[in-house]
């Protein structure tokens, strides 16, 4: 490398420093001014102007007024906050204008863009007195404001003779918002008097009034009527932007007063928006239809008078950006290109600035409006640079930094790759990129040699090294050096030659069955000291194998097979192995083959329709690479459970066939129908089912089952069966017929039942003889006609009612409320078959009608209960049987006991020893209605216990042995014949413990 001159080290070292700085850039602003309009008449008398910048160094600011510096200095009303102007106590002369902010550091100079500031105000009237005005009555008059100086919106206003409220308008009187005169168009004797123009700023809320006008009404001479004379007219022509509102001002003087009309002069009606009041028309959010001539007709009854005015639509766009400048780097000698472009109405017009001031076009540089070229760039060049657009309706700024950067070859950003790994016959791409301004020259080396290109080798324009075809001998180390005027650096990598990867057993296409595994091979011959990495992709997916059950990657080292699994359907279709090594990628593909049960053949559809037989047709389904052998049909009914297969015609339908007929279906039903695809693998998916249909109806086919009978009521045949199911029925309207004869006739007696749920009928006679044997048949039919009949059998007919009373009654009291009664069975002679005895009795000298009844088992002994105490009862007892009750027993009386004793035992002691309880009590004594008492009768439970323990006794003691630990309820009552008396009440015993168990207690109830 050569020795660096002073002055190019002087430079270099200077260049490292600007490099080293390569974070710091330009001014940019933030928040640039703004128009801004200030009333005077506020308390607040300092005015803002906001200007920021970023910059790096942070950029210092000044501020320009109507093109000149200002001096904050100097002048005491102006003063610098960070990058904001303020100026205290303005003056709306001094300090009105057009203001631009300058942000400056070391890269240069940017302005912002023109900013008015303008003052609102209003000064006030002359206080010098205004001359009478002298008027004959009934001509027009025009009084002038004359406004005093002022700046923002004003409103007008007159004032009648000190009157508080502002004068009126109306059709004769009219106050100009563009002037301030009021125009009377005829004036009459009550308007003389005095006029004060009062004028409000909107902005600043304050007003100034004039010196009253005063108005002298001559009635001297009366003024003639006159045709109309427009006073007041908006302008020929009116150019007004979108959206903008414009208020017309029509006024015209005469006698009689004339009445103001607006037309628009093509006639087409005025717009529903427009707005008309008295002598303005105002039309709001003005719109391209909205142009056109518009004309104000003043009209009385000497004539008519039009003033016209044409309102332009004029298309103004803000201006706005389409396309910026960017901040450029370029080193020494390169050639710049910048490109701004605006987009507004009307078309903008570009000047270019940099560092603030105008920039001119030279030698090296050239504008052409929004476009700047500079060719050959030299350090001079550095700045900041602005395109301004503007119209006649305003401007904006874009800025940009052009840094021009000078240095020497540096590979630190991008060295040459360190280390490169090819397979023989690949190509070598080395690429040689430093930064370097100017551009770098580039030579490569291998080893001490200097690689002229040529042959496999090849420089390109931009410094990157090829060689072509590469070899065991291309390996070395590679080496490339740049040089420009300000030095020279190198960066050097090494290359290493592999042999190529490939596969030596590629998988191979194959099929298989569903549920079958296989394994596709896939093994690489390569360079010894690369491992291969194998990746199998499947219909151009990466198989994820810690997310898959059916693959499996097996093997190792070179060899990486692919195990699939329990084959699915899902699995058929292209396999890829793919094998990455660090120098080269190969891959080999199959196909799989799935072959597994068929599809879910077409739905089918229904033709041909009969009671017992439909058509069939279908279409394929996808036989999954295994033909179709043949095709089961399948149906099912509200009446089966689930799908059955049906037969069909032929018994077996070939795969090659596509319809059938089914056969042995039943009349009257509803069917769906599905076919089922078989193969070699196995039954496939059924189909989508067919539409319902339903059966045509048919004459019913199956006769009733298990038809017998008998019993019933006397004097009857009863016959029963087992309804037919209503898949069984074949048609609609079903009803059975029942046929039946006494044995040995010959005539047929037979009866319809239009009920298909009738299961029994009863045929009445009184002259049929009881258990009289009859042949009996149950038939079927429906609408289209009668079926078969079942199997005659032998019914008996009903048996008589029982003819003998029970006898031997005899019974007892067994207390006050109840009588236990016994009695001897019917004899077998007199009845079939016994269902039950009834008991009926009755208190003795009431009605037999009006007995109470008591119905028993067929045996021969009953207890009344729910008796009367010490009454005589009549007890009688018949038979029945499935025919009805027999006579009833003679009556036999038998008298209830007299009622237990209602006073309880009294006196209740207790006590209580070790484990058992002591008790004692006063004896109960009967009164002559009442049972004498024989006993007594001691009940007792633990509390918790619902069992009952039961002691009887005839003292009127008792000892109890009790298990302790417990509360123990103990009750006692007195024992008689006309059963127990009344209790004691609960008398509750508390528990005791182990430690207290020799203690006795005492206690009396």
């Amino acid at each position: 490398m050569k020795m660096l001159l002073p002055w190019e080290l002087l430079i270099l070292l200077s260049l490292t420093d600007c490099l080293a700085e390569n974070a710091r850039h330009g001014p940019v602003f933030s928040q640039e001014p703004s128009d801004i309009v200030f009333p005077m008449s506020t308390g607040d008398n300092l005015v803002i102007i906001n200007c920021k910048a970023k910059g790096n160094p942070p950029p210092h600011y000044r501020w320009k007024v109507n093109g000149e510096d200002i001096d904050t200095h100097s002048d005491s009303n102006y003063r610098l906050l960070e990058g904001n102007l303020l100026i205290s106590n303005p003056d709306f002369i001094s300090h009105g204008g057009v203001y631009q902010c300058i942000a400056t550091n070391v890269f240069g100079t940017i302005v912002s863009r023109d900013a008015r500031v303008q003052f609102a105000f209003l000064q006030s009237f002359s206080r010098k007195p205004r001359n009478p005005v002298s008027v004959r009555e009934g001509q027009a008059v025009v009084l002038l404001c004359a406004p005093p100086s002022h700046h923002g919106e004003i409103k007008y206003s007159w004032v009648f003779n000190r009157e508080l409220r502002p004068l009126q308008q109306d059709a004769r009187r009219f106050i100009s918002q563009k002037t301030g005169n009021l125009y009377i168009a005829k004036v009459e004797a009550p308007d003389a008097g005095n006029y004060t123009c009062a004028v409000r700023n909107m902005m600043t809320n304050s007003s100034e009034f004039s010196s009253p006008t005063p108005l002298v009404v001559r009635r001297d001479v009366i003024m003639g009527e006159y045709e109309p004379k427009i006073e007041v007219r908006f302008p020929e022509t009116l150019h007004i932007s979108k959206g903008m509102s414009v208020k017309l001002e029509c006024f015209a003087l005469g006698n009689p007063v004339p009445s103001i009309s607006w037309r628009r002069a093509d006639g087409n009606p005025l717009p529903a928006k427009i707005k008309i009041n008295h002598s303005v028309l105002e039309i709001p959010y003005f719109r391209p239809e909205d142009g056109g001539i518009y004309e104000c007709v003043a009209e009385n009854n000497r004539g008519q008078n039009v003033a016209k005015g044409k309102l332009i639509f004029q298309n103004v766009e803000h201006l706005h950006w389409g396309q910026t400048l960017k901040d450029a780097q370029m080193a020494i000698d390169a050639n710049l290109l910048w490109e701004c472009r605006a987009f507004g109405e009307p078309r903008p017009t570009y000047r270019w600035l940099k560092n603030g001031h105008p920039l001119t076009t030279q030698w090296r540089i050239h504008m052409e409006a929004n476009t700047l070229t500079i060719s050959k760039i030299a350090l001079s060049d550095s700045g900041m640079y602005q395109c301004i657009a503007q119209n006649a309706f305003g401007s904006i700024h874009a800025s940009a930094e052009l840094k021009v950067v000078a240095s020497p070859p540096d590979f630190t950003r991008r060295p040459v790759k360190k280390s490169t790994v090819l397979q023989r016959g690949g190509e070598l791409v080395l690429e040689c990129r430093p930064d370097a301004s100017p551009r770098a020259t580039i030579s490569w080396w291998r080893g001490g040699d200097l690689l002229r290109g040529g042959g496999r080798q090849m420089i390109m324009e931009d410094g990157t090294l090829r060689v072509a075809n590469i070899t065991k001998s291309d390996e070395g180390r590679y080496m490339c050096v740049a040089r420009n005027h300000f030095g020279a650096a190198s960066s050097s990598g090494s290359l290493a030659v592999k042999e190529p990867t490939k596969i030596i057993a590629p998988p191979l296409s194959s099929d298989a069955s569903v549920g079958q595994s296989l394994v596709l091979p896939c093994e690489v011959a390569s360079d010894s000291t690369l491992s291969p990495v194998f990746k199998w992709f499947f219909n151009g997916k990466a198989i994820d194998f810690s997310r898959q059950d059916h693959f499996e990657m097996i093997g190792g080292g070179f060899v990486g097979d692919l195990m699939v699994r329990n084959v699915q359907l899902k699995h058929a279709g292209k396999y890829v192995c793919m094998v990455q090594t660090e120098v080269d990628t190969v891959s080999a593909a199959a196909n799989l083959i799935v072959r597994g049960p068929p599809g879910a053949p077409e739905a089918p559809s229904v033709t041909d329709i009969a009671d017992t037989t439909v058509k069939l047709s279908w279409g394929p389904g996808p036989d999954n690479h295994s033909t179709i052998t043949m095709y089961m049909v399948q149906a099912r009914t509200p009446f089966s459970i689930g799908w059955q297969t049906v037969k069909t015609v032929p018994d077996s339908v070939p795969g090659q066939m596509m319809h059938a007929s089914v056969t042995d279906l039943i009349p009257w039903v509803d069917y769906e129908f599905r076919v089922v695809a078989v193969n070699v693998v196995g039954v496939g998916e059924p189909s989508t089912p067919s539409e319902p249909i339903r059966t045509k109806p048919a004459v019913p086919r199956v006769a009733p089952i298990n038809v017998s009978g008998g019993g019933g009521a006397q004097g009857e045949l009863v016959i029963t069966w087992e309804p037919v199911p209503e898949e069984q029925q074949s048609g609609e309207d079903f009803g059975y017929v029942v046929a039946f004869r006494p044995l040995g006739s010959s005539t047929w007696i037979q009866t319809a039942l239009a009920s298909p749920d009738a299961s029994r009928y009863v045929y009445r006679n009184d002259s049929i003889p009881p258990l009289s044997q009859f042949e009996v048949s149950v038939g079927v039919y429906n609408s289209v006609g009668e079926g078969p009949f079942s199997q005659v059998v032998k019914v008996l007919s009903s048996e008589g009612e029982p003819t003998e009373a029970p006898s031997g009654m005899r019974g007892r009291a067994a207390s006050a409320s109840e009588i236990v009664v016994f009695w001897e069975p019917v004899p077998p002679r007199s009845t079939n078959e016994i269902i039950s005895y009834e008991l009926l009795f009755w208190e003795e000298g009431s009605l037999q009608s009006d007995a109470g009844r008591v119905r028993v088992p067929s045996n021969n002994t009953a207890l009344l209960s729910g008796l009367k105490a010490s009454t005589v009862y009549q007890i009688s007892v018949r038979a029945q049987n499935s025919a009805g009750l027999g006579p009833c027993s003679p009556a036999i009386n038998i008298t209830t006991r007299k009622p237990p004793p209602s006073r309880p035992p009294g006196s209740v002691e207790w006590s209580l020893t070790n484990s058992k309880i002591f008790l004692n009590w006063e004896p109960v004594k009967a009164s002559a209605n009442e049972s004498e008492v024989t006993g007594y009768k001691v009940e007792y439970r633990q509390n918790w216990n619902s069992r009952t323990a039961v002691l009887e006794t005839n003292k009127t003691s008792i000892e109890l042995q009790i298990p302790t630990g417990e509360d123990h309820v103990i009750e006692i009552k007195a024992v008689t014949e006309g059963g127990d008396g009344t209790s004691s009440g609960p008398i509750r015993i508390p528990k005791m413990s182990s430690e207290c168990q020799r203690l006795d207690y005492m206690r009396w109830k």
